[in-house]
């Protein structure tokens, strides 16, 4: 028997791992069957995208490219060095690959990792860095609708039914907040959540038969990573970070002035803060139904008509979650080209 059968037959088949997978893929499927008449719905609205003037779709394309090239300068921040090239291809690799899997956030930051590990990018540091990244992004998100309900405040009141949405995401970003603070000036917090990671990283790799490691003091060590980082540009990072988030929003802005709408910015605000968080939910790829579902519903509490709501959230999902599919396909082949398959780097720890 040679060495390689030997080898295969030492390793016990991955059960919890194709379990794991199967779950996933049950309950994904059966939340896009539940979302599906709500998808059914923006997508009949298809025919009427042509009473669109061509302007309003190029200025949309612009504002997302814009929103895209804000988190690309993000990476840079974080990670000093990195290139353009890399910075792109592999945020728009690891972008595509979260919309086209369930709990495809995974597949994206696995993408996302083996790309920078590709490039030359010490992993350490890069993983550190892109948390830091990840929390200030998240930070700003939360903070939407706490912008959205002092708008509000002082503008005009927010409908009843939008107003759960506007004290949970301020609350969101209260706790949020307050646990960042913690978690970067103490180091207790730091060391229990790192004792809880630990044995769930430790009983998992056991479960799915993965060397997986990860320690208490890693974390920590993380951590101070992650401040040093940034350093000083911390400011930069969070300016840069909004900058994307805004760029976002202002393309639903613009898609509900292409059908002619008129919209109120802060219940807009206050529905797009709403839709980006249910498209964090990683049960469907890219939270496909989810924010779609949410989107439309939002919109016409907001006192956007139905039909208007359908066809703005169609215009607007096809800039920020269509498309960049097969830009991110190209993408991944382009830097393949350059420094090769993914598969011929080692697998992650």
């Amino acid at each position: 028997m040679s060495q390689e059968a030997q080898e295969t037959q030492a390793q016990p088949f991955a059960w919890g791992r194709l379990l794991l997978r199967i779950v996933l893929l049950t309950i994904g499927g059966i939340s896009l069957y539940l979302f599906l008449p709500r998808l059914l719905d923006v997508f009949e609205q298809a025919p009427q995208l042509e009473n669109i003037q061509w302007r309003w779709f190029l200025l949309m394309a612009a504002l997302m490219t814009g929103a895209f090239v804000a988190l690309w300068e993000l990476t840079r921040i974080a990670v000093p060095g990195i290139s353009w090239f890399v910075a792109s291809t592999s945020q728009l690799t690891s972008n595509a690959a979260v919309k086209l899997t369930p709990g495809g956030i995974v597949a994206g930051g696995a993408f996302y990792f083996r790309m920078l590990a590709a490039s030359g990018i010490p992993m350490t540091h890069a993983a550190a860095a892109l948390a830091s990244v990840g929390v200030l992004s998240n930070l700003v998100l939360f903070a939407l609708p706490a912008v959205a309900l002092i708008i509000a405040a002082i503008s005009a009141p927010i409908p009843q039914g939008m107003l759960p949405v506007a004290i949970a995401g301020t609350i969101l970003f209260i706790v949020m907040f307050t646990a960042t603070v913690a978690l970067v000036r103490f180091d207790r917090p730091l060391h229990m959540l790192g004792k809880m990671v630990e044995s769930m990283v430790s009983w998992s790799g056991k479960r799915f038969n993965r060397q997986w490691s990860f320690t208490e003091a890693g974390l920590v060590e993380s951590r101070d990573l992650v401040v040093a980082a940034l350093g000083k540009r911390w400011q930069r990072a969070l300016a840069v970070a909004t900058l994307n988030w805004l760029l976002d929003y202002a393309t639903l802005v613009v898609a509900l002035f292409a059908i002619g709408a008129n919209p109120r910015p802060s219940l807009i605000l206050l529905a797009f803060a709403g839709a980006a968080v249910l498209g964090m939910i990683p049960i469907t790829p890219g939270g496909l139904g989810f924010v779609e579902a949410g989107l439309v519903g939002m919109l016409t509490i907001s006192g956007i008509p139905a039909s208007d709501a359908l066809l703005a959230t169609l215009a607007y999902r096809m800039f920020q979650f269509w498309l960049p599919i097969p830009a991110g396909l190209v993408a991944y082949i382009v830097f393949r080209n350059r420094f090769g398959k993914l598969s011929e780097l080692p697998e992650l720890a």
